[in-house]
């Protein structure tokens, strides 16, 4: 705790306070944008309020930085932040000019992608735009018979994707907490429901593993399955203390360091002086104590109540 309140970015510090120790009080604005993280992931916005590139450029497009900007709660009225959100609506909403193919009846749609928009914009102030219901009603729309989302023209409907399915339930719990819309409510806990079927990481008929990475804890994960972001996942639609989430708690108390910290421990992306997909901020090495990991792994095992944090 010392360690995430003395974090030389502010809006940890202020992402604490809110959810580990509780404090009403409203985070300063201006150092929140101050901040490291915050002014690289706002650093070279152009006018239209994106950063000259496609917007879903790997890792530099606005989308990315948007869902970024969400994860910190950055403030929503400053204009930077809004035209960054405004940015990524508009290209997404007119993606949905051209609605995904079907196979066998079931549509094939990259529905991570609009699911990371939909959580993004709502939490960047845009919840209310009409846009964003459309946005909303066209990821319910796709949702397959067993909870998740597929973009896989080759499968064949027995099973949805968990990579497409983790932030697209994210991005209809931003949606549903904010409007209160039952079909958005309803879908994400389909998909959660689905999470938990695996006891969130494991094989229906073997019990082993679906795949080893998803035990790792990177930040961020961008549109991949972890362990921990499913978690957070699960736990946003409080279903953390259902006894099939409990094979993933267990796996993520093993990984908490002798110091109380966790490590990230796989990243996704390129380091910062690579020619391709580059980060925009450095979130830290893979190996090494990670602010963000062990900010959410804390946020997930004291609702789950294995954990009892203060100052």
């Amino acid at each position: 705790m010392s360690w995430l309140l003395a974090a030389d970015e502010p809006a940890v510090a202020h992402l604490t306070r809110r959810d580990l120790l509780r404090e009403n009080a409203l985070p300063d604005p201006a150092a929140v944008l101050a901040g490291p993280w915050v002014t690289a992931l706002l650093a070279g916005q152009l006018a239209d309020g994106g950063f000259g590139a496609d917007p879903y450029r790997k890792w530099t497009g606005v989308h990315w930085r948007s869902v970024s900007l969400a994860e910190l709660s950055v403030p929503e009225d400053e204009p930077r932040v809004a035209a960054a959100a405004e940015h990524v609506l508009a290209w997404i909403v007119d993606s949905l000019r051209h609605p995904p193919r079907e196979v066998d009846g079931l549509p094939r749609s990259h529905a991570s992608i609009h699911g990371n928009a939909l959580g993004a914009c709502t939490r960047l102030g845009l919840a209310s735009d009409h846009r964003t219901e459309r946005l909303a009603e066209a990821i319910i729309s796709w949702q397959w018979p067993d909870g998740g989302w597929n973009c896989d023209h080759r499968a064949d409907g027995h099973r949805s994707s968990f990579h497409e399915s983790l932030r697209t339930a994210w991005g209809l719990q931003e949606y549903a907490a904010a409007t209160g819309h039952t079909g958005a409510r309803e879908a994400a806990a389909r998909a959660v429901e689905l999470f938990l079927q695996h006891r969130v990481f494991r094989r229906g008929g073997t019990g082993e593993p679906i795949n080893a990475r998803w035990l790792s804890t990177p930040y961020p994960s961008y549109w991949h399955y972890d362990v921990l972001t499913a978690l957070l996942v699960i736990t946003r639609g409080d279903r953390c203390t259902d006894p099939r989430a409990a094979d993933a708690l267990d796996v993520l108390e093993r990984k908490r360091r002798p110091d109380g910290r966790w490590n990230a421990q796989a990243q996704w992306w390129r380091a910062a002086d690579s020619r391709t997909t580059p980060e925009v901020v450095d979130w830290g090495s893979a190996g090494q104590p990670n602010l963000m990991v062990t900010l959410n792994a804390l946020r997930v095992l004291t609702a789950a109540g294995r954990l009892t944090v203060g100052r």
